[in-house]
């Protein structure tokens, strides 16, 4: 059997509120909490934990595979909040989409300031 991708741990400044910006944007589910982390899963059960490290932490990128109509949604939201977006991981094309790979994808930051990048069509 290949390994399959099961969790992660997300650094966070607010856990709540990233867990919260997450659920919205990607339309995620809400899972139990324990400890420190807050949860939500995602498609393919796979579980992000919210939680705030004890030491400064670097930006991260996370990618998400989304389908035409969700990715319709989620650059909807991101207009309407004003949100920075950028067709381009240099962030050189702002308040653009790019329309690459077959498909179409944006970057943004979360709360957290991590870089997300929204695609419609995998790279593989």
């Amino acid at each position: 059997m290949t390994a399959h991708f099961n969790h992660t741990i997300v650094a966070s400044t607010d856990p709540a509120e990233m867990a919260g910006f997450y659920l919205d944007l990607l339309e995620a589910d809400e899972a139990p909490a324990w400890g420190p982390f807050t949860n939500i899963t995602i498609g393919g059960g796979v579980l992000l934990q919210f939680a705030a490290p004890p030491i400064e932490f670097p930006p991260q990128h996370y990618a998400y595979l989304l389908d035409d109509e969700h990715f319709d949604r989620a650059h909807t939201k991101i207009l309407d909040r004003g949100q920075d977006h950028w067709a381009d991981p240099q962030r050189t094309r702002p308040g653009q989409i790019n329309a690459e790979h077959g498909g179409r994808g944006v970057y943004l930051l979360d709360p957290s300031g991590h870089y997300l990048e929204l695609i419609t069509r995998g790279y593989l």
